[in-house]
């Protein structure tokens, strides 16, 4: 395996402020399962409502695969205006109330998956992650009308304090990207927790607020970080009610809809509740990552583009303190 330390260029001032913060890692890739788009409304909120500062970028042009997700181009008249760009990156933040904490977003890696994860434990490892933790959405046959249910899978099962729901037994599932990583930072010793969102599987394919605000708040549960819901409850807010002007239309939704507000209810009502079997929940998951088209494609912004990537240094033979020089680029190389 070449050095995963050759994936990515870091900002040394950035680094150099991280050092003794133990910050929590929030991670946030697209291409996966995400229904109701919870994960792509999460990172879009953050960067709306927090201060971000590019702490490291990785070189994505390695880790794309531009054939299987195609860069959106804008054709105007007789002429190429514009391509999209991806950006894979991990982001200094700073929430209003003045806490730090790092997001890693952008493209779910198409390629060497084994040296990325290498590159972003190691990162993790260095900084000193007191906690890495994501969230996505799952279709589930629940109704929008009822809250949306969490549950939570951890390297420690301490880190689960809330009452959990469980979806689902034993089960061997195509993996992703995140839960890798988190399988990786659990050998490393690096706490790490993930939060399903259950969205009902009939809204899978359409902005979720209410399930995105569910995440958030768990998020600030398990964190401290006290993230802003702000312009949040809005959206869930006009969601709902279009959703509901929508379903007036149709007899055959509502009913399908109180079916299962009937379902739910008796599931919450009951100690024991209906554990579905492997093969349900994998027909499911196998039937949601099918209808995923090419539409849903990561919102690129920035990225590497047409920037020279200069020449790759030794990257360093010791990786040294886990709060040193992580061993990537320095960006000052580059001037």
């Amino acid at each position: 395996m070449l050095d995963p330390r050759l994936l990515y260029q870091f900002n040394p001032a950035l680094w150099e402020s991280m050092r003794g913060t133990r910050p929590v890692l929030v991670h946030l890739l697209e291409g996966y399962i995400d229904a109701g788009q919870v994960g792509r409304t999460l990172v879009r909120h953050l960067q709306d409502t927090c201060e971000s500062e590019v702490l490291v970028e990785f070189d994505v042009d390695q880790l794309h695969d531009y054939r299987s997700r195609r860069p959106m181009m804008v054709f105007d008249t007789d002429q190429w205006r514009s391509a999209e760009t991806f950006r894979l990156a991990m982001y200094r933040m700073t929430a209003p109330n003045g806490k730090v904490f790092v997001l890693l977003a952008g493209p779910e890696p198409d390629t060497q998956w084994v040296r990325a994860i290498e590159a972003v434990s190691g990162l993790a490892q260095r900084l000193d992650i007191r906690l890495a933790v994501t969230s996505q959405g799952i279709p589930m046959g629940v109704p929008h009308t009822r809250p949306s249910l969490i549950t939570a899978y951890a390297t420690d099962s301490a880190l689960i304090v809330e009452d959990n729901p469980v979806w689902v037994g034993r089960v061997e599932l195509p993996g992703s990207f995140g839960t890798m990583l988190e399988l990786r930072l659990g050998e490393l010793g690096v706490k790490a927790l993930g939060l399903a969102v259950n969205v009902p599987h009939y809204l899978a394919q359409a902005p979720f607020p209410q399930a995105a605000i569910a995440a958030l708040e768990r998020i600030n549960a398990a964190t401290g970080l006290d993230l802003p819901l702000t312009g949040l409850p809005e959206r869930r807010d006009t969601n709902l009610a279009e959703i509901s002007t929508e379903m007036q239309g149709s007899e055959e939704v509502q009913q399908v809809v109180a079916q299962l507000e009937q379902q739910y209810d008796q599931a919450q009502a009951q100690t024991e509740r209906h554990v579905p079997s492997a093969d349900e929940i994998g027909a499911e998951l196998e039937r949601f990552l099918a209808e995923q088209d090419t539409k849903d494609k990561p919102n690129g912004e920035g990225g590497f583009g047409n920037r020279d990537l200069g020449d790759r240094d030794d990257p360093g033979r010791d990786r040294g303190d886990r709060d040193d020089n992580p061993g990537g680029r320095d960006r000052r190389d580059e001037d």
